[in-house]
């Protein structure tokens, strides 16, 4: 089959057509694997309606026929399982984690905010006090810069290559609202945030950032935050890499400058190929992956759905195209709605596979126009020592005859 005829399907394809060859196969995709409902027997099966069930519980559980956990790394970071996941919300406890000095534990009844430096009225809140002003609540990603495994074998699952981006509803303060209320004085264009960690980790934000759409979150998908996310206070910056977003925050100090901080020279800049670095590169750009099919599903000849998530740390998601030749030809995928600004969004398209090697990959464009570059486009910009921050190339996967789906793990140079 030629790279234009494995387009012309997934252009033509019907999504009504996909639906009903599914129903008729009589099967579906489960987890990791295809089922065929054939394969499942009225025995196998306790039938609930003879049977009392469980009694309400004060905490849900997950059923136990159910696994999603996050994968802990390097004593530093925990991946979330993004190909396990529906819609675009990550629940609570699977949001990833990456941590500089551990998880402190903060009595809220202790911790407060202080807001000072060039400001015409240094102000102290506690949780309480946060909890009183003006709420608002706004869905966004948070990425860590450093998404990208770029060591990965083809034997990968997602949630090892970039599982280090989640995303969660937010809720909390405006920035604006508490600089307003302490006043800034002119000239003041820097803020340093710190946190109460054992790392004591500090960034310097950009004024013009904390007035525009910064807030300090409290809650995270209707519940307070968790400790591992920051409790009992974060910073929450849409679309920017995920080490400015600082947890347990205590400070905020207003200058005219940046503070230079251990995290934004010695760490977080990005080399470039002339021995140069990027500063301050703090926007996460455009991004896509492929959920499914990956490694390590196993798929048989017929209609599957190629889905994924696309984000932005720019704007929203204009538009998302997949590619089942390597990249020679591209086809637009939907975008299920509502897509959001600087958030993670769902897209989709049918794809019937006829059982010959297949190379699949998506790239994002964002409503800037910015299109997701390839791995060869990054290297040659950056040079090959530009890892470990902001990779965000096109991923590709590779179809076996077998049905075995791999991730194509090219090197970095």
């Amino acid at each position: 089959m030629t790279s234009e005829d494995k387009t012309q399907q997934l252009r033509g394809a019907s999504r009504r057509e996909f639906l009903a060859r599914m129903s008729v196969a009589g099967g579906a995709l489960v987890g990791n694997s295809i089922v065929n409902a054939e394969t499942v027997t009225d025995s196998a099966i306790k039938d609930p309606t003879k049977h009392q069930g469980s009694a309400p519980s004060s905490n849900g559980a997950r059923s136990a026929h159910v696994k999603l956990e996050r994968m802990p790394a390097l004593n530093i970071v925990s991946l979330t399982p993004l190909e396990q996941l529906h819609g675009t919300l990550t629940p609570a406890d699977l949001h990833f984690e990456r941590h500089h000095g551990g998880i402190p534990e903060i009595n809220p009844a202790q911790h407060q905010l202080l807001i000072h430096g060039m400001v015409e009225h240094p102000l102290k809140f506690s949780l309480a006090d946060l909890q009183r002003l003006p709420a608002v609540t706004r869905t966004c990603f948070i990425e860590c810069s450093g998404n990208l495994n770029t060591r990965a074998t083809e034997k990968a699952t997602v949630q090892m290559l970039c599982g280090l981006t989640s995303q969660s509803e937010w809720t909390g303060v405006a920035l604006r609202t508490l600089l307003n209320e302490a006043g800034l004085k002119p000239g003041a264009s820097w803020c340093l945030a710190e946190g109460s960690d054992a790392a004591v980790m500090t960034r310097s934000i950009p004024v013009e950032k904390l007035l525009d759409d910064a807030m300090v979150a409290y809650a995270q998908n209707g519940e307070p935050l968790r400790p591992a996310q920051g409790y009992p206070l974060r910073l929450l910056l849409p679309g920017w890499e995920g080490n400015t977003h600082i947890k347990w925050l205590r400070r905020l100090e207003l200058s005219d400058s940046p503070f230079m901080t251990r995290e934004e020279t010695s760490k977080y800049t990005d080399p470039l190929k002339d021995d140069t670095a990027r500063q301050f590169s703090v926007v996460m750009d455009a991004r896509s992956v492929i959920t499914s099919p990956t490694y390590p599903q196993l798929l048989e000849p017929g209609w599957h759905e190629i889905r994924g998530i696309a984000w932005s740390g720019r704007g929203r998601i204009r538009a998302v195209e997949v590619s089942v030749d390597g990249g020679k030809t591209w086809a637009e995928a939907t975008l299920q709605g509502p897509v959001l600004p600087t958030a993670h969004t769902r897209f989709g398209l049918p794809w019937r596979w006829d059982g010959s090697p297949a190379e699949i990959a998506s790239r994002a464009i964002d409503d800037t126009g910015y299109v997701q570059p390839t791995r060869r486009q990054l290297i040659d910009a950056r040079g090959p020592g530009s890892q470990l921050y902001h990779l965000n190339p096109i991923m590709h996967w590779l179809v076996e005859s077998d049905g075995r789906v791999l991730y194509k793990a090219d090197p970095w140079t």
